[in-house]
């Protein structure tokens, strides 16, 4: 049980009952006190929300440290050995009290007057102890009040943890086309990690949310890593999370986005009705929503091609722009693993994968040369390299093959990859190599085989062709 001391009584009367209330008085009692003693030392002095509570608990074995005693006194107009001594409940009642807040006087006063006037000051007159009040009920003690209530709202994610949560997945997105998913996974997995250590703590909601939110977040980046790294499993369990964790909160941006990212997977695993039904679904949940962009052409359209449904993959595109018509998009290539909505250029790239998979020879040319600034322009040798994958095999699906022009571009591509290798690269490079099989004979055709070889040998590559077969 707390110990009824008199500062536990001053404190109560001065409405000083909580951490902030007493700290903000304490601090101004000691930057007062090093002004009038010319110490500048007291004027850092703060006391902890441990500290006080052992003050108002009366919980001390020994008095405060001598700077602390200096500024209570000052504050309070006390010796500390009296603030920190039990307190009774005759003494609280009464004005004469040597524990009555009221008192001005010190001892020297009091002497003097009692000299002066001996014989019209009489000895006080103990009044009868008024009746105390009913007994409170079991939870209705003030303190423990005040204590759950700052348990409930305590946190151990400030907003400056919060923040650099936040930057940190900021930064893996901003690098990633820079350093790639071996670089940036073991960062990415620190975040995740952090956000559930912290979510295994307490915080009040707005905190909590946030860090569900970012949780969500750290998962999806590390979803859509495993895609590029070849481990679709892995990827799928990521996608899993990212999603349920963003649906707790009803965070409908990071939802589609893993829901997107989750058929990106299924795309490369070679499951494309799955993958355009996972796109499908999302886009039917938030048909308008900046997300969906991303949903139709890089989920639905893409998948749609490879199951050669034409009309339907013409369709999806052109929900795609309308949609980022209505979102103003910017009209550039936008980072592949950026949470935000796809740009228009980005939207076009996979339009000319669409129409790869259909043999549309002429469509791809004309969307390839209409982005073609902006490709060549942008920080992503990934996205130029998959473009130049793209138009290579458009050029040997002409009726007259283009052989040179097309094994140049896919040993431009491979170059451009260098030893940052992913698994979109990895299959539309392959694939190049299976389509130029009947000019096996041709030298570029053996140029591009020898160039491939090379770069396939990589540790990296030889995994993901593991994981393909």
């Amino acid at each position: 049980m707390p110990r009824t001391t008199l500062f536990r009584q001053l404190l109560q009367q001065r409405h000083l009952t909580t951490h902030e209330a007493f700290a903000a008085q304490y601090e101004r009692a000691a930057a007062r006190l090093a002004e009038l003693d010319r110490d500048p030392r007291l004027a850092s002095l703060q006391v902890s929300p441990r500290q006080y509570d052992r003050w108002y608990g009366g919980e001390l074995l020994t008095l405060p440290r001598p700077d602390a005693c200096r500024v209570l006194e000052h504050m309070l107009g006390r010796p500390v050995s009296e603030l920190f001594s039990t307190a009774y409940e005759d003494d609280s009642a009464y004005g004469d009290s040597a524990y009555d807040v009221g008192l001005t006087h010190d001892h020297g006063d009091l002497a003097h007057d009692r000299a002066e006037e001996p014989h019209t000051r009489q000895p006080p007159t103990r009044r009868r102890t008024p009746s105390p009040p009913p007994p409170r009920e079991d939870d209705e003690n003030p303190l423990d009040i005040v204590a759950r209530t700052r348990q409930l709202t305590a946190s151990n994610a400030d907003d400056a943890t919060l923040a650099f949560l936040d930057s940190s997945l900021q930064g893996i997105a901003g690098r990633y086309e820079q350093d790639g998913p071996y670089v940036l996974r073991p960062q990415a997995r620190q975040v995740r990690q952090l956000a559930h250590t912290l979510l295994d703590g307490r915080q009040p909601p707005r905190a909590r949310r946030e860090l569900f939110r970012l949780a969500a977040r750290a998962s999806g980046l590390l979803g859509y890593m495993a895609v590029n790294t070849g481990d679709f499993a892995l990827s799928e369990a990521y996608c899993t999370e990212a999603r349920d964790l963003s649906r707790e909160i009803g965070d409908l941006d990071t939802d589609l986005w893993a829901c997107g990212t989750f058929s990106f997977s299924l795309y490369y695993a070679g499951r494309y009705d799955e993958a355009d039904a996972c796109a499908a679904a999302a886009v039917e949940r938030a048909p308008r929503h900046a997300q969906s962009i991303r949903l139709l052409a890089n989920g639905r359209a893409r998948a749609l091609g490879k199951t050669g449904d034409r009309r339907a993959v013409e369709r999806a595109i052109g929900q795609a722009i309308q949609l980022s018509d209505l979102h103003e998009v910017p009209a550039g290539l936008t980072a592949c693993i950026s949470f935000e909505p796809y740009g228009r250029a980005r939207t076009l790239a996979n339009a000319v994968t669409s129409h790869v998979a259909l043999r549309n020879t002429a469509q791809v040319l004309r969307d390839a040369e209409h982005i073609d600034d902006l490709v060549e322009h942008s920080t992503s040798a990934w996205s130029r390299s998959l473009v130049r994958l793209d138009v290579a095999t458009a050029l040997l699906q002409q009726r007259t093959p283009d052989i040179d022009h097309a094994m140049a571009l896919g040993r431009e591509a491979l170059q451009l990859c260098g030893d940052s290798p992913i698994s979109s690269v990895y299959q539309r490079s392959r694939d190049l190599r299976e389509q130029a099989g009947p000019w096996c004979d041709h030298p570029a055709v053996r140029d591009y085989g020898d160039e491939f070889r090379t770069w396939s040998s990589q540790p990296a590559v030889l995994a993901m062709a593991s994981s393909a077969s």
